[in-house]
């Protein structure tokens, strides 16, 4: 058998035989004729140098490679029907967890709307957080380690969005965001214009998710052939919050965060005296789940949630 030339309507008409047991009854389910039913019977035998069925004096019976072959059929046939048509997820009565792999920042600013929808929702789910230790989350979704990646991949999204449809890989915008200067209130520059001789000559905590000890604000110095101190490195933007309203040191951090952080009120926030890109904070997750009911609806969340972030107002 030459399973590119074989047309695979014959296995619905093959399943539909199998489980009735007989040819009339089966015509009837595939509103088909019944001669049409033992055509379809009949080039599926030449493809597999199978009878399949044998009549009897009540229907059909089965041989035994039909019944060996048509549990592997129905399963088949099931997974696509699913694929095509899902079943609806019900969120109150079916358990269901998802890792969520995300940086600090973009937690505290979507995971309180987040998990206010699902109480709200009576949603039988459970989330886990993973933290992120690279921009690039791609190994993580290919791998199957994680079910969403949230925050911002300028990388990854610019490899997915040149691959266009051949990319196994989806991404959502969730909202837009920049990176500003934070510092304590009574910072020596708190009162004062951050120029660019200022902000290279001061000190400064730098988050890094992979524990490098710089980051795209040292690049695009480097690009003016600018430099800065860094005196301490962390692997999250809430810890650097927390350090820079006890010390006099700068640091950068996604304006949305500053309020989420419950520090604003301690804190100063200053334009940056050089070009940086703005922060496309978005949704990854990989297409072996676009038509997964559970996946699909936490999918949907996690949309909801954003979109109600992104009307907010930005401090």
């Amino acid at each position: 058998m030459n399973f590119r030339t074989l047309d695979l309507n014959l296995l619905r008409v093959f399943d539909q035989v199998m489980a009735e047991q007989n040819l009339t009854r089966a015509a009837e389910r595939l509103a088909m004729t019944q001669p049409a039913v033992s055509n379809a019977l009949k080039r599926l035998r030449e493809a597999l140098g199978d009878e399949l069925v044998v009549r009897t004096a009540f229907g059909v019976k089965p041989t035994p490679k039909a019944e060996a072959l048509w549990p592997q059929v129905r399963a088949a046939l099931d997974r696509l029907r699913e694929a095509i048509d899902p079943p609806e997820f019900d969120p109150q009565h079916t358990q269901a967890g998802f890792r969520l792999a995300m940086a600090d920042a973009t937690a505290a600013t979507l995971l309180p709307l987040l998990t206010s929808d699902l109480e709200r929702r009576g949603a039988q789910v459970s989330i886990r957080i993973l933290p992120l230790t690279t921009r690039d989350p791609r190994r993580l979704l290919e791998h199957g380690e994680v079910d969403f990646a949230l925050g911002y991949f300028p990388v990854a999204v610019a490899a997915l969005s040149s691959q266009g449809d051949t990319a196994r890989l989806r991404h959502h915008r969730l909202w837009d965001d920049e990176y500003v200067c934070v510092m304590r209130r009574n910072h020596p520059l708190a009162q004062a214009e951050l120029t660019l001789d200022a902000f290279c000559t001061a000190h400064h905590l730098l988050v890094s998710f992979s524990g490098r000890p710089h980051g795209f604000v040292d690049e695009a110095l480097a690009a003016l052939n600018r430099s800065r101190r860094i005196v301490l490195t962390v692997n999250q933007f809430f810890t650097a919050g927390r350090v820079v309203t006890q010390a006099d040191l700068l640091t950068v951090l996604p304006r949305r965060f500053v309020p989420a952080t419950g520090m604003a009120d301690a804190l100063v926030i200053k334009p940056l005296p050089i070009a940086l890109q703005g922060i496309h904070v978005e949704v990854l997750w990989h297409q072996r789940h676009d038509h997964d009911p559970a996946h699909r609806w936490m999918r949907e969340r996690i949309l909801d949630a954003a979109a109600q972030r992104a009307r907010e107002p930005v401090a």
